[in-house]
């Protein structure tokens, strides 16, 4: 039905690799892989048939868990639009409490509409909503009231851009502190 590949760690490997662990569930531990390190990223991809045959309103979630004392965070869902993808693999971080035990990815089949959005679309809405903040105040610093209405200069925005790209290209930074 499905298969992973570690970019530079393993060849592609299917889902008998998996430990089935409920009837549309799997796990692959990492520690049956022999891996010389834990990868960053993993490529998971569905089989020509699986693809088709996935049943309406239907997807499969990707889950990863960095280590056995972490929750699962959920990495993206495959279905027949999109059939393969590259997911970003969390790492267990340097939390008071140390990893324990190996990393795990998970796959279920599950209602696409119960699905949350991926964690990079989170993160590009996130930075979305903070760099309208921001132009949002620097329209307000020049406006003027008018019966609870913005009044604005015609140039707001090119003066906002050009603010921007200079704060940008002096403080790399910068561009880094939208995101959170």
């Amino acid at each position: 039905m499905f298969g992973v590949v570690f970019p530079d760690h393993t060849f592609p490997l299917d889902a008998t690799a998996f430990a089935q662990v409920a009837p549309t569930s799997w796990l692959l531990d990492f520690a049956t892989l022999s891996l010389p390190s834990t990868p960053r990223s993993a490529v998971v991809f569905l089989l020509p048939p699986a693809a088709a045959a996935l049943p309406p309103g239907k997807a499969v979630a990707v889950y990863y868990q960095a280590a056995a004392n972490r929750p699962f965070a959920f990495l993206g869902a495959l279905g027949p639009t999109r059939p393969s993808a590259t997911f970003r693999l969390p790492e267990a971080g340097d939390e008071p409490e140390p990893p324990a035990g190996p990393a795990k990815l998970g796959v279920a089949v599950e209602d696409a509409a119960a699905l949350p959005p991926p964690p990079e679309e989170q993160r590009a809405e996130r930075v979305a909503l903070r760099v309208g903040e921001n132009l949002f105040n620097f329209m307000q610093s020049f406006c003027a009231a008018d019966g609870g209405k913005l009044i604005v200069p015609t140039d707001i925005m090119d003066r906002w851009f050009r603010k921007f790209q200079e704060r940008a290209k002096k403080d790399p930074s910068y561009l880094k502190s939208f995101d959170f």
